[in-house]
């Protein structure tokens, strides 16, 4: 410091401004420039988003709501100017990332969605007006430790945390998991001639398999494979690969019991609990969106509520169907399976006809959880979805899957508020199928055993039978595939994207002769990483948008009668001037978002007919709607009386009502 004094002391003006340039220099921090050109690993995110928090400490605050297994922070940045109406009585919009570990870039463009809201908040009148009056929350990672397995040296997929889990129920955790047989450094799925198998080259597409269809004369020619080799000696490949759980099936709605990546049990994880210890502690949280693998916004929910289904890739779903039964054999007869596999890429548990029978959760009676969007609430969702189209250009939809115990699908059915999902990318292209047939509902799906994952849409398509110790291959689908695998490939060729490794000879030690091929990992579930620039931005004005929709409660007129004798008639009007309800339908169904409040600030006893001193309901609609209150109460003139109205999701109001 004394060296600066001297400088500006002694030097020339123009030396005395480059010194002080170059001294403001060493006090702003460095990078405050963001590369939005590659994916960036958990202490490349932690900078990003230290720095972005850094750059306007007045409306961007960073915190740690938990750690993870491996001891990683799960940071939540909140943003919003905290003058004014206390933050965390304010509708905010909740922005939750890369619950699967394989999805990055939703990951990426929550952290563009940072960096658009505050670099924006002093030339965009909109940003500015949002975070003045609102507030932001975004994790832009929930789950660390399976994101960094894409930075690995050998790339699985995987989706999973690193907590160990017996997905073959031999008492053993982890010990058969995938090998890099070609060493090219992908996870991949192995095709080997056999008469008995069931599937075939697409001769439509000779880099894709088929089941074949003995109806139209097809004979499979094909079994397939996970790459790797068989570690535990028990007939099956890959079946019980290092952990873990998957945090977007451990949440509990449609919790999906019985499956191995699900967890223990509802909300075992370290992940998953802080970011329900944090929700609920967060009751003014008015939207949730998430960035994951199941979509309501490329796609709105149908007239029937039913979100699209899976659009998975046949290629995975094969090779995981040569597992089938492997939870048979091991040593406890009761343990299901599921998702597993790279966590979710595979595996999809199931009861079996017996099991369900004489459980004691089925036979007794319960209400079945609700598994559609109430229909009163479907306009919002639509409205919504057509306005996401229309500023982010995503029209088709890429690999997906069902939600099971997904934190977006708890955030309605729950907790009570509007909640999106989205990839945040998608395929389109100039040549893609966009018909229904590419985008069928979840409930025209096939009903099979369940299955999920990035590797591999619910395979719903799969026979009940399970397979024999030697390979498994006895049961699969009974039925075509609906796998999205060509649309994929076409996407990928189209936008030359390096995301299929081409068939190539192998010498397996014990499946002989055979060839390595297939989709690639972590490429089926993220674009190229130069498009996260364009996409973090269109999804930073969309956070922006929903923040405009909130419910806006305000009392709208009073009126003050005075009938003399101290008597005095009030007459007040609350309305919802905002888009959204005070509460959605099923938030009233679900008893989850509390009735806004109207209170009129004097004693019980001053009350003589009219409305009770204190008045709730339970949903105002918006667009203006109103709600009207009267009393007739005992007062003098000049008595000044509050009335106030507290709403949990659209904010607050009060005025002073003067008797004359």
């Amino acid at each position: 410091m004394n060296q600066m004094k001297r400088v500006f002391c002694c030097s020339s003006p123009g030396l005395f401004f480059i010194a002080l340039f170059l001294s403001l220099m060493m006090i702003v921090p460095a990078a405050i420039g963001q590369d939005f050109t590659k994916f960036q690993s958990y202490e490349q995110m932690t900078k990003s988003v230290k720095n972005l928090v850094n750059l306007n400490k007045n409306i961007a605050t960073l915190e740690a709501i938990g750690k993870t297994l491996e001891g990683r922070d799960i940071w939540l940045v909140t943003i919003a100017n905290s003058k004014g109406t206390p933050v965390d009585e304010r509708p905010g919009l909740f922005i939750g990332a890369n619950f699967e570990g394989d999805h990055l870039i939703g990951s990426q463009i929550s952290i563009s969605v940072i960096d658009y809201l505050v670099k924006n908040y002093s030339s965009d009148d909109k940003v500015k007006k949002s975070i003045d009056d609102y507030v932001f929350y975004i994790i832009p990672r929930v789950n660390p430790d399976a994101a960094e397995f894409i930075f690995a040296g050998t790339k699985t997929g995987r989706k999973t945390n690193t907590n160990p889990y017996d997905s073959d129920n031999d008492g053993r955790m982890d010990e058969d998991g995938p090998e890099d047989l070609n060493n090219d450094g992908l996870i991949t799925v192995m095709r080997v001639k056999d008469a008995n198998g069931q599937y075939m080259i697409d001769k439509d597409e000779l880099r894709l398999m088929k089941k074949a269809d003995p109806a139209k004369g097809e004979s499979g020619e094909y079994k397939m494979y996970w790459e790797g080799i068989d570690n535990d000696k028990d007939g099956y490949i890959n079946e019980d690969p290092p952990g873990g759980i998957d945090i977007n099936r451990n949440f509990q709605h449609e919790y999906p019991y019985y499956q191995d990546d699900s967890g223990w049990h509802m909300i075992s994880e370290n992940e998953s609990r802080a970011v329900m210890d944090w929700i609920i502690s967060h009751r003014n949280v008015a939207i949730v969106l998430t960035f994951g693998e199941s979509d309501n916004l490329i796609k709105a929910p149908n007239s029937k509520g039913v979100l699209s289904s899976d659009r998975g890739l046949d290629l995975f779903n094969f090779a995981e169907a040569s597992n089938d039964g492997v939870e048979g054999i091991g040593m406890f007869s009761t343990a299901q399976r599921g998702f597993g596999r790279f966590g979710g890429f595979r595996g999809g548990g199931r009861r079996s006809s017996q099991q369900q029978e004489t459980s004691g959760r089925q036979r007794r009676p319960a209400r079945k959880p609700a598994t559609t969007v109430n229909t009163a609430d479907l306009e919002y969702f639509t409205t919504i979805s057509k306005k996401y189209i229309e500023i982010t250009d995503i029209k088709v939809q890429p690999v997906l899957r069902t939600p099971k115990g997904a934190f977006f699908e708890y955030a309605y059915y729950q907790y009570g508020v509007p909640s999106f999902s989205t990839p945040g990318w998608g395929i389109t292209s100039a040549d893609t199928d966009t018909s229904d047939r590419k985008s069928r509902s979840s409930a025209d799906a096939p009903k099979g055993g369940s299955r999920g994952g990035a590797r591999g849409n619910m395979m719903a398509m799969r026979g009940a039978q399970s397979g024999s110790r030697g390979g498994g291959q006895a049961g699969g689908s009974t039925k075509g595939s609906t796998g999205i695998d060509k649309e994929l490939l076409k996407w990928m060729d189209k936008e030359n994207v390096d995301g299929f490794v081409d068939w190539q000879a192998f010498k397996h030690p014990t499946l002989g002769e055979l060839e390595i091929g297939g989709f690639s990992p972590y490429k089926v579930t993220n674009p190229p990483a130069g498009k996260i620039a364009e996409l973090g931005t269109k999804h930073g004005e969309f956070a922006v948008y929903l923040s405009t929709l909130y419910g806006k409660i305000k009392i709208a007129e009073t009126e003050v009668k005075n009938h003399g004798g101290g008597i005095f008639r009030i007459v007040a009007e609350i309305e919802n001037s905002g888009f959204l309800p005070t509460a959605l339908a099923h938030g009233v169904t679900s008893r989850s978002v509390k009735p806004t409040m109207v209170q009129l600030g004097v004693k019980p006893e001053q009350i003589i007919s009219g409305s009770s001193k204190t008045n709730f309901f339970q949903s105002l609609a918006g667009s203006g709607k109103r709600q009207k209150y009267e009393w007739i109460i005992k007062g003098k003139a000049g008595d000044k009386i509050e009335l106030k109205v507290v709403s949990q999701k659209a904010g607050s109001d009060k005025t002073i009502i003067t008797l004359k």
